[in-house]
């Protein structure tokens, strides 16, 4: 596995669970979130708004100057609910910025040094929500363009020792998918809906998406680049992938 592993979004959720299970493998973790984790984080963390380019450049900077990063994993996500009529160009903006121009950003700072060792793991954080949800607009698009992106990257670093690959989770109990879509009222209907998509009639759980993560940074993953594994109890079979 990539010895010193980047982290976007790491102070909770999937990120967390990944910062986690990496140093429970004696990795040298590094995480970026706006807020500091509730519990001790068993790595270097670094607190930074990553919606704002200079101050993601600036953190960027830092932590090249003090690692050598192998493994990144842009985690980082935002999501907003709006159907079509409904979708606010800023709340878009902010969709399409957070989700890819922080993973562009992240991953550019960090590909010289991998180039340079002819080594790296690239693993991006897309979605269930990227093969079509109601109201998923925005973050449908955001994922989806990840996807494109990742396979575009594979391509382009497949002679340099580098790959990229997508972890897209299905329905996943985070704190952002349980303030999205399990709130409210009619929360016990919203999770019903939901479950009725997933055979495993369950959601998942964060530290079994950090397994899947964990998989794609391995050496011995060097000659899968360009995929998505889709864990997500089944809510994907049966729909067109892309």
């Amino acid at each position: 596995m990539a010895k010193t592993v980047l982290i976007t979004g790491a102070s909770q959720g999937i990120g967390l669970a990944t910062v986690n299970l990496l140093a429970a493998n004696a990795k040298e973790v590094i995480g970026i979130a706006r807020s500091a984790p509730e519990t001790k984080f068993p790595g270097h963390f670094f607190a930074a708004d990553l919606s704002d380019r200079s101050a993601t450049a600036q953190v960027l900077d830092e932590i090249n100057r003090k690692f050598q990063v192998e493994g990144v994993v842009n985690n980082l996500g935002l999501n907003m609910v709006e159907k079509l009529g409904e979708v606010n160009l800023e709340h878009f903006d902010r969709v399409i910025d957070l989700n890819l121009r922080t993973t562009i950003q992240v991953t550019q700072a960090v590909l010289p040094g991998m180039r340079q060792r002819k080594y790296g793991r690239i693993v991006n954080i897309s979605s269930r929500g990227a093969l079509g949800r109601e109201g998923r607009t925005s973050y449908g698009a955001a994922k989806a363009g990840l996807v494109g992106m990742t396979r575009t990257w594979a391509l382009e670093l497949a002679r340099e020792g580098i790959t990229a690959n997508v972890v897209s989770p299905g329905p996943t109990a985070t704190e952002m998918f349980r303030r999205n879509n399990l709130s409210g009222p009619d929360a016990a209907e919203k999770k019903r809906a939901f479950l009725s998509g997933v055979p495993m009639d369950r959601f998942g759980e964060v530290e079994e998406i950090a397994y899947g993560i964990a998989v794609f940074l391995e050496p011995r993953a060097s000659f899968i680049t360009g995929q998505v594994l889709n864990v997500c109890g089944g809510s994907s079979v049966g729909v067109s992938a892309l």
